[in-house]
């Protein structure tokens, strides 16, 4: 009997060890292969392979460098989530755990990072200019977004010796077309801008600078629309007016002179009357033929075309090139040309505000021979209005509190030699 009772316990035993050995759990395995694919400026999704049968993935996110239990935490049982209501340009760290049950839970896995895109440039005209994400950081230095690119033309419009920064957007994934060296194509939610500002102290930089005003061109729906942001006094945002202002403004210029002048900031009608041509609302300074120079060793428009912004360009050398009118290499004539071109010609030509309104028959456009220009016929008008500073008579008509005298030096003389 004892015999008997002693392999019964025996049987017991070896049945109880193994129910026991049957408990045992399976490890819970880390994720592994931790990914982000489609991020944008506020969302992004994280992805990661599982290799457990059955668990839910516990997912921690932050700004880089969070602690464990201080950022947003998510769970799903799938292998990938989108997270929303991210901060653009901003660096993140995630890491996941599998939960393979309440006592069975995997080590975190490694962490990944992921950088949020920058907001994209939005083509509207908001209230304030910060809102429209054209630059990034603190406005007032006027840092571009990667979203937009900067551009220069070869002889600029002059505006009473301010300084201005020049900047496109186009719409994520389009370009601008080469048609002539005229205006190239630009796409739907195509964005220029134009900052004017001073310097404080030319001969010192570092001194800083004074902004005064933004305007800006929008293309919708295959119109042109345009707007303009004027500065505060602090400098940290411009607000939307289409009012015509005097913001007073004092500088020392390159060779240390004091100088001041009431600048005028255009109201919309007068921003109309120059961006128009048989009344179609058109930008002025971005041809072609404008941008087709060096900037920092290399071709603009080369440089356009390497990055996309510009499509179906020939080679550079075989477009004109808008002289630059400060440049003595070139003759009085093709100077005067280059200058009347970029600040004239808008309004001086066929269809411009002068020659529409007035019965004008003047056309300074670079293309037009001398002959037909009437340059010649109207040189003593151009003599008597180009230096002049008198509102309403002075020419250009915007932009000429002060007179342009490096400009009066080369016309007038030039003009003189035509008698």
């Amino acid at each position: 009997m004892k015999r008997l009772c002693l392999i019964g316990f025996t049987f017991f035993l070896l049945v109880a060890c193994k129910n026991d050995d049957d408990q045992i759990m399976d490890e819970c395995k880390t994720p592994t292969n931790l990914s982000v694919t489609q991020i944008t400026d506020v969302s992004a999704i994280l992805n990661w392979e599982n290799s457990n049968d059955y668990s839910e993935i516990k997912i921690e996110y932050g700004e880089v460098g969070f602690l464990p239990g201080e950022g947003t935490i998510l769970t799903t049982s799938q292998n990938s989530i989108s997270i929303n209501d991210l901060f653009p340009n901003t660096n993140y760290d995630f890491y996941v755990q599998a939960l393979c049950s309440i006592e069975n839970i995997s080590i975190e896995s490694i962490i990944n990072s992921f950088i949020t895109d920058v907001s994209p440039v939005i083509p509207e005209f908001l209230p304030t200019l910060s809102e429209m994400n054209l630059f990034t950081g603190n406005i007032a230095e006027l840092n571009i977004s990667p979203k937009a690119f900067l551009y220069e033309i070869s002889t600029p419009l002059h505006t009473d010796y301010a300084h201005k920064q020049r900047v496109i957007s186009l719409p994520s994934g389009t370009s601008m077309e080469y048609q002539d060296d005229g205006l190239p194509i630009f796409p739907d939610g195509a964005l220029i801008a134009k900052t004017f500002y001073y310097n404080h102290d030319e001969t010192n930089l570092d001194l800083g600078r004074k902004i005064i005003e933004t305007r800006i061109l929008i293309k919708q729906s295959n119109v042109w629309h345009i707007g303009n942001y004027l500065w505060n006094e602090n400098q940290t945002d411009a607000v939307l007016d289409e009012d015509e202002h005097i913001v007073p403004i004092s500088w020392i210029n390159e060779f240390g002179e004091e100088m001041t002048t009431n600048y005028e900031v255009p109201n919309y009608l007068s921003c109309v009357m120059c961006h128009q041509n048989n009344g179609n609302r058109t930008p002025i300074g971005p041809k072609i033929r404008s941008m087709n120079f060096d900037v920092n060793g290399s071709n603009q428009l080369t440089e356009f075309t390497n990055k996309n912004y510009l499509i179906n360009t020939p080679d550079p050398s075989s477009i004109s090139s808008l002289p630059n009118w400060n440049d003595t290499s070139y003759s009085d004539e093709e100077r005067t040309k280059a200058y009347f071109d970029m600040n004239c010609a808008h309004c001086h030509s066929p269809g411009g505000f002068h020659n529409n309104n007035y019965s004008g028959n003047m056309d300074f456009r670079l293309e037009t021979s001398f002959e037909d220009s009437q340059i010649y016929e109207n040189r003593f008008s151009i003599r008597t209005r180009f230096p002049s500073s008198i509102p309403g008579y002075s020419m250009p008509y915007i932009g000429v509190t002060i007179p342009h005298q490096e400009a009066i030096d080369l016309i007038i003389p030039y003009l003189e030699t035509l008698e």
